[in-house]
């Protein structure tokens, strides 16, 4: 094992293998050399900037209140904390396991629930990662190489995006790498503690993102059988245990799920059954690569088509991706090739190359996973890609410099060839985003030609500083367009966070592409599938907040709500808009602020509890539905979780989402319904659009319950509740039956236990 500590180490000796430092023998690790100076204070200073870019103007970025509302639920519960649940009452989960969420709903828990106490740990977990992916990088291939990996990391546009969100991918990328790290330590030291530690941290990156953290997995434990030193016995024995680690740590949660009886436990949210060993296999199984199981199909229609663009291996490298992760994607590649090579006939248990097949089997997997995925496949999954080519940038990079400054001039070409191919893939990206910084690509083509030219003027000699400057600018050229792009993030410069489906898909930098239903693609705005038909929108049409237009319909925003509109204030953790004004952050939302009408915001403001119906404030709604609960278990109950979550949120009080996120799920049916009802835990359920009440599910339950609510339940009338509204905009026919407005996009019904007979 060897470390550089030199910025621009000095060309290996004649013994050497080609571009490879001369290294003491592997099988007996030597002492680490001291720190440069500089490494140290190079290191805390990229840890600031990932802060600020994480954290600056946060409390008015968009998080997705989807996983607040769950978050939130678990404050209230403790059960709810521990399955997940989208809802205090337990009746449905979120649609993955609740890893990440547990640790968000411990920190409200004991600081109050608000932004900065949700995102807190979210933000600890992202620098861990760096730090982390700093310290194993540094012990195989020096300073120098673990300080590039750190920065490129922490300017990786996408990660900057998504580590801004409540998303569990940032908690999934910790540990993972942390995984990868312990795994490379147990083949260096043959130690089984670190193996068993690795393990660990894969089963629970499984609890987080279930068979997503998986992906590294073979990468980490080949290395492990092939580059140990240790006797092939024990490597064995070491790889069982790992695996029973690995199998307890992973399956826990799903094995205690199923020990609780269904009807005493919420259901799993994803699974066509209501258990978590069909979310596993299914939703979140093979229905990601293959699509179907609620994910879509894949190529240019399904859920991966249509918010990644189609499956194929230049998926990474599309309008909609490459802009997020690419900039140094092929880079890295010629860097792992060459890296490779230049290990030669190196022992089986050379460390360089052992870090070498690890992180390139890292990069190597996430990219055919991801590329090919037919089922739902969002931008911010390529998270997951960063780390992988953040070491192979900084490392393979170290050993090409080092062949290049080599006395074997076959390698003086691979260098400068990688980086000349990262310029013109950089001018590719930025000429893509039309009229957004235009000077910044001929300034990165200028600097990288000029780079390139002083690597080869200065290459032979003693002009060691001049050389050291054509390397450092030509960093400067590779990191200028991601590090643009990621800055637009915090600053608000680019297009912003896309939508999604009732939340966000969080994307960097400008707009180059259509990113799913209703946009929101890398930057295109805050729409999403929230507008439009589903749920409960206006008509596919109109414009996206950042200017963008959508290509798939979608009005100003991506809540389910009558006017799709986005909240204007409030300053609990799903605001989607603006600076907080007068909110609650940092305490849970009450609903006392907002029931007066307007637009209001979380908590209980208008559009952030869903729109409401008839066009109608749902703040109005909300304060009529809390007065009438009469000691409901639920305040409500709409058709999916994107108008649950909003409501949760913004009244703290638990709200049914009878068919999931995707609409699809059956957790809600006609007996379970009734059930409710006799038992006064549910008195009001709305049909239609407005807060989630569009989107069907299941087509033959929705069609049952909603022929049975008209029959039998009581229509409340719009003016019950809505001062604007007029006795003949309600639609309702005050007793029973269904609307008879056509401009009505939702409708209220009471129920109670009297509708049974």
């Amino acid at each position: 094992m060897t470390s550089a500590t030199d910025p621009l180490p000095p060309a290996p000796g004649p013994s050497a293998a080609p571009g490879v430092p001369a290294a003491e023998p592997t099988q007996e690790p030597s002492p680490t050399p001291a720190a440069p100076r500089w490494s140290l204070p190079a290191l805390i200073a990229i840890m600031v900037l990932a802060a600020v870019l994480y954290s600056w103007n946060l409390s008015s970025s968009s998080l997705n209140s989807f996983y607040s509302a769950a978050v939130l639920s678990g404050t209230h519960s403790w059960k709810a904390w521990f399955f997940g649940s989208l809802d205090a009452g337990n009746f449905i989960t979120v649609d993955k396991p609740p890893f990440a969420l547990m640790i968000m709903s411990l920190f409200c828990r004991i600081f109050g629930f608000g932004t900065w106490q949700m995102m807190g740990p979210m933000i600890a977990a992202a620098l861990g990662t760096i730090w982390i992916m700093h310290s194993s990088v540094k012990r195989v291939f020096g300073h120098a190489a673990a300080t590039v990996a750190a920065l490129v990391l922490a300017l990786t546009p996408i990660t900057v995006a998504i580590n801004r969100d409540n998303n569990p991918d940032t908690t999934l990328v910790l540990l993972m790498v942390a995984a990868a790290a312990l795994g490379l330590r147990a083949t260096r030291d043959g130690r089984l503690l670190p193996l068993l530690g690795s393990a660990v941290c894969f089963g629970l990156a499984f609890n987080t993102k279930m068979l997503q953290g998986y992906i590294a997995l073979p990468a980490v434990f080949a290395v492990y059988l092939y580059a140990s030193r240790l006797g092939w016995p024990q490597k064995v024995r070491n790889l069982l245990l790992a695996t029973v680690a690995l199998a307890v740590s992973s399956f826990w949660w799903a094995a205690a799920v199923s020990l609780v009886p269904a009807d005493d436990r919420p259901y799993i949210g994803g699974s066509t059954d209501g258990s978590a060993w069909n979310l596993i296999m299914g939703y979140n199984g093979l229905g990601r690569v293959l699509g179907g199981e609620g994910n879509g199909g894949g190529g240019g229609g399904g859920g991966g088509g249509t918010f990644a663009g189609t499956a194929g291996l230049g998926r990474m490298f599309n309008d909609i991706l490459g802009g997020q992760i690419s900039w140094l994607l092929p880079f890295a590649g010629i860097a792992l090739v060459g890296g490779l090579v230049l290990c030669g006939r190196a022992p089986r248990t050379d460390q360089t190359r052992a870090a070498l097949v690890l992180w390139g089997g890292w990069t190597v997997l996430h990219f055919l996973t991801f590329s090919m995925a037919e089922g739902t496949m969002h931008p911010y999954y390529t998270t997951a890609l960063a780390p992988g080519i953040a070491v192979l940038t900084g490392a393979g990079g170290v050993l090409l410099l080092r062949a290049f400054r080599g006395e074997d001039a076959r390698w003086s070409w691979v260098l400068p060839a990688a980086l000349a191919v990262t310029g013109i893939w950089a001018v590719v990206l930025l000429r893509r985003a039309s009229g957004w910084n235009s000077w910044l690509w001929p300034a990165i083509a200028v600097v990288m030609v000029l780079a390139i030219v002083g690597l080869f003027v200065f290459r032979s000699g003693h002009r060691v500083r001049l050389l050291a400057a054509s390397v450092a600018a030509a960093f400067v050229a590779a990191l200028a367009g991601p590090a643009a792009y990621a800055i637009a993030v915090p600053a608000g410069a680019g297009g912003g966070a896309g939508g999604g489906m009732g939340g966000t898909n969080p994307t960097a930098g400008p707009s180059t592409g259509n990113g799913g239903f209703g946009g929101g693609g890398p930057g295109g705005g805050r729409g999403g599938f929230g507008g439009g038909n589903a749920p409960g929108g206006e008509a596919p049409g109109g414009t996206q907040q950042g200017g963008q237009n959508a290509e798939a319909g979608g009005q100003q925003g991506g809540f389910p709500g009558g006017n799709g509109e986005l909240p204007q204030g409030g300053g609990a953790p799903g605001d989607q808009e603006g600076a907080p004004t007068g909110g609650q952050t940092g305490t849970p939302p009450n609903g006392t602020s907002g029931r007066s009408g307007g637009t209001g915001g979380f908590p209980g403001g208008g559009a952030g509890g869903g729109g409401g119906m008839g066009g109608t404030t749902s703040g109005e709604l909300v304060a009529y539905l809390e007065k009438h609960q009469d000691g409901a278990k639920w305040l409500l109950a709409v058709s999916n979780s994107q108008g649950a979550s909003q409501l949760i949120v913004s009244t703290g009080k638990p709200v049914i989402s009878m068919f999931g996120f995707t609409g699809s799920d059956k957790a809600m049916t006609l007996a379970k319904l009734k059930e409710l009802v006799k038992k006064g835990e549910l008195h009001y359920i709305q049909l239609g659009g407005g807060m989630g009440g569009g989107m069907g599910g299941d087509n033959t339950l929705n069609s049952q319950i909603t022929a049975w609510v008209q029959k039998n339940a009581t229509a409340v009338k719009e003016s019950a509740y809505s001062k604007s509204s007029s006795s003949t905009s309600s639609g309702s026919s005050g007793s029973s039956g269904s609307s008879s407005s056509t401009t009505q996009t939702s409708t209220l019904y009471r129920l109670d236990p009297s509708d049974l007979n």
